[in-house]
């Protein structure tokens, strides 16, 4: 049976990628995604992912509206050099398509109907699922499979800043509640998700199929993402697909090296501003009572690529 799954996400080129593969995937089962802030404002995710469901004709998964910013209710920055002014590149979604957006206590229904048979994947900022922790508390959100989050970056370069990472950058406070508070959470950092990178030569492999109708569109946005990297970093071959990743996981999690650790990330308006921190000594200091994760360390890429040419090659799953 494919994991059910809900998904907390911010589109964003690399979060629409990652939506396409859960609805391409025969071992992924989307049952609602969760809309916030990040890569553009939540209005345009929302209407980001009411266009990739209405492609595949999903209208089985409820669509519910997160966070519209970070706990600190400071400005957002987007990032329309990398994702575009509405999140997909060049793609523009049709107005006409708005998707029905549910309150967010619909976050505590799906989990009181799936219960130990939901995991739930957040690719974006925390904001929604602190937010969901506080209203819940810890008894009802601990009441699912488990959790995987994609974020920081542990001993290697951030993204967003010398030390950072952009989603637990963007709301720390979000980010330390959740990594505090999940049980069953697993940790998908920038040491493995940088590793993840698809080149424009297999892009052009799998929209050549021409299975789905979602290949015309991967090209256009991949192609855009690419030239951004290609800024961002000159000589890459290719650009890493940090949220597809850890969607990947869910069926394959023995293609990641993990190590469990208590993690610490840092608060406020300085340079250690989401920064994320855990005791890699061969001897912890394990402090009786603290939350630990899974921390994802190291990643086959092979069976990523494979993987990913695979499920993007897919035809859109009929039910049947």
């Amino acid at each position: 049976m494919p994991q059910k799954v809900l998904l907390f996400c911010d589109p964003g080129i690399d979060d629409s990628l990652a939506i396409i593969y859960g609805i391409l995937s025969k071992k992924v089962e989307l049952v609602g995604i969760v809309t916030s802030y990040g890569n553009v404002n939540q209005e345009q995710a929302s209407q980001n992912v009411a266009y990739l469901l209405e492609l595949a004709n999903r209208k089985d998964v409820v669509l519910i509206g997160g966070a519209k910013g970070p706990l600190s209710g400071e400005f957002t920055p987007f990032y329309p050099e990398i994702h575009g002014e509405e999140g997909l590149g060049p793609i523009r979604p049709p107005a006409t398509i708005k998707g029905e957006l549910l309150n967010f206590d619909t976050i505590f229904k799906v989990i009181e109907e799936y219960g130990k048979e939901l995991l739930i994947v957040d690719v974006g900022r925390s904001t929604s699922l602190a937010l969901a922790f506080n209203l819940a508390g810890e008894e009802i959100m601990n009441s699912v499979k488990g959790y995987y989050l994609m974020g920081g970056a542990f001993l290697v370069p951030g993204n967003v800043t010398p030390g950072a990472e952009a989603n637990f950058y963007g709301d720390q406070l979000a980010a330390a509640i959740v990594t505090g508070k999940v049980k069953n959470g697993v940790v998908y950092p920038l040491n493995v998700t940088n590793d993840a990178i698809i080149t424009p030569e297999i892009i052009n492999f799998i929209v050549a199929t021409e299975n789905n109708p979602y290949q015309p569109l991967i090209k256009s946005i991949f192609d855009y993402y690419f030239e951004a990297y290609q800024k961002l970093v000159p000589g890459i071959k290719g650009s890493p697909l940090h949220d597809v990743l850890t969607l990947f996981a869910i069926s394959t999690p023995e293609a990641f090296k993990y190590v469990e650790r208590k993690i610490y990330i840092g608060t406020g308006e300085n340079d250690l501003r989401g920064v994320t921190i855990a005791d890699f000594r061969p001897k912890p200091d394990i402090k009786p009572g603290e939350n630990k994760v899974a921390i994802a360390m190291e990643v086959d890429v092979q069976a990523f690529i494979e993987d990913f040419i695979t499920v993007m090659t897919n035809k859109i799953p009929t039910g049947e």
